[in-house]
């Protein structure tokens, strides 16, 4: 079920009234009714992988309880494989094999021995890689004693299939959530307001901006031969918006349905096209898988403990594992070791955490440094996009080769204005709300910062320019593939 979809528009009204009418007091009752609601949620997809869900739930819950019980550390660690081997066995098995099995063929194909292994044509589950990682938050956490397990089932199945992040993130810790599904929740009307805004505000980015932009950037990369390198510079530039608005737009309109709930998520982006550097950069996007690796592959790893090459050597894995992550496909590995190499330069000079605070923190405008070094960084981000699109590196490449020939100075070859007209009016009204309110939490944080009258036109305008501009049917979110 897509967020930005009619049917979504009433399951959610209808899951809040039914949630709320069961009663603040009754927690094991709203918890239930949240499990069903999730398992609604993602059963509109297909129904039969909601085993795949509950199965891998069900063994973390048990391997939980077995590591709370036990004391010997050769058995907490067999438990604790037990859970790793499930989710990782499962996502591999969904996500890689087909991967694995033709890159096996192409290269004895390579050596001269052809194997003619046929792939399986495997389906990929939507949202497996979001909710396997946080379920393995819980065992993990729960073997190094940092969390207690949870008896109740209800409780911990209600964490793991939470529909409003179940799909796309943010992967939650569970020593952030599993606290929410255990105490009361009492409505709260300021709460559920400032949720109606974030809502408001993700669907803005997603219709508006990233559904448009998609009409600019498909045709292009979905035949880059057909095209000149003008064409594909504003595609590739178009694509950074367009994952932008579509990510994150996702993420605003699941942070705002949790709070309408009683719940507080992670945050998973803080406008990192406002980065001074990809250090900054990386730190403001895609913050809950990025922290994930942190925690639970980096500091494992050595961390930052054993000195500058240490430190190299797991950025360059965390990368490669997270280009890995985002898909089977050589392009998302080449997409993590080119962002690797621009990180590289940051560790070495110890500037990777030079910039923490808001750009232009007490100013209006960024002076020509700040200016200078936003464009620097989204232009690297955007160099990497072309691998993150491009449906093979064979595309990929052919994309550099438009873009580094004459035809860079052709006209480009854009044929729908109006679509140009409304991804271009969309992005420079986002950047605009997005940079007055940099230092909130989101776009439409507008308390004490305009008067009433001031953000009820802003609300109603930006409703009035989805009905105007947003395309008929809807996109599907791009990270539902991953």
């Amino acid at each position: 079920m897509l967020f930005n979809s009619i049917d979504f528009a009433v399951f959610l009204p209808l899951v809040f009234l039914g949630y709320w009418l069961i009663g603040p007091g009754r927690i094991r009752g709203q918890n239930a009714f949240l499990i069903l609601a999730g398992c609604v949620f993602y059963g509109w997809w297909d129904w039969r992988y909601l085993g795949l869900l509950l199965f891998t739930s069900g063994v973390d819950f048990l391997v939980a309880l077995g590591l709370q019980r036990e004391q010997a550390t050769a058995r907490r660690k067999l438990l604790l494989g037990i859970s790793l081997a499930a989710n990782l066995g499962l996502l591999g098995f969904f996500k890689y094999c087909d991967f694995f099995i033709t890159a096996f063929n192409d290269g004895f194909t390579l050596l001269g021995r052809p194997l003619g292994l046929r792939t399986l044509g495997i389906i990929l589950p939507v949202g497996i890689s979001f909710y396997t990682f946080q379920s393995l938050s819980y065992t993990i956490d729960v073997y190094r004693r940092q969390l207690p397990a949870t008896r109740d089932p209800l409780v911990f199945f209600a964490f793991v299939s939470f529909f409003p992040q179940l799909l796309a993130g943010p992967i939650e810790r569970a020593r952030n959530m599993v606290k929410q599904f255990e105490n009361p929740r009492t409505f709260d009307l300021a709460h559920a307001q400032d949720g109606l805004r974030q809502i408001l505000w993700g669907l803005f980015k997603k219709v508006v901006v990233a559904d448009n932009c998609g009409f600019l950037v498909d045709p292009a990369y979905d035949d880059p031969t057909g095209h000149n390198g003008a064409t594909l510079v504003l595609a590739t530039i178009f694509f950074s918006f367009q994952i932008y608005c579509d990510f994150s737009g996702y993420t605003d309109m699941a942070l705002g349905c949790a709070r309408l709930f009683g719940f507080t998520l992670m945050r998973h982006f803080a406008y990192p096209y406002f980065s001074r550097d990809m250090g900054e950069y990386w730190r403001r996007w895609h913050m809950s898988l990025n922290t994930w690796f942190r925690d639970y592959l980096y500091i494992p790893l050595g961390g930052s403990r054993g000195g500058k090459w240490m430190v190299l050597r797991n950025t360059i894995i965390i990368f490669l594992v997270s280009g890995f992550w985002h898909g089977a496909n050589w392009t998302f590995i080449a997409w993590g070791a080119i962002n690797a190499a621009f990180f590289i330069p940051l560790i070495l000079t110890g500037a990777n955490r030079r910039f923490t605070g808001p750009i232009a923190e007490g100013r209006i405008l960024p002076t020509r440094d700040e200016l200078l070094r936003m464009l620097v960084t989204f232009a690297l981000a955007t160099f990497t996009r072309v691998f993150f699109r491009a449906e093979n590196m064979t595309d990929a490449m052919e994309v550099f080769k438009k873009v580094f020939s004459a035809s860079l100075f052709s006209p480009p070859q854009f044929t729908h204005v109006r679509d140009l007209v409304f991804s271009v009016s969309g992005i420079l009204i986002m950047l605009v709300i997005e940079w007055i309110n940099r230092d909130r939490q989101h776009g439409l944080q507008l308390d004490g910062r305009a008067t009433r009258p001031v953000r009820y036109t802003l609300y109603y305008g930006l409703i009035a320019l989805m009905i105007l501009m947003a395309p008929l049917g809807g996109g599907e979110f791009i990270y539902f593939q991953f």
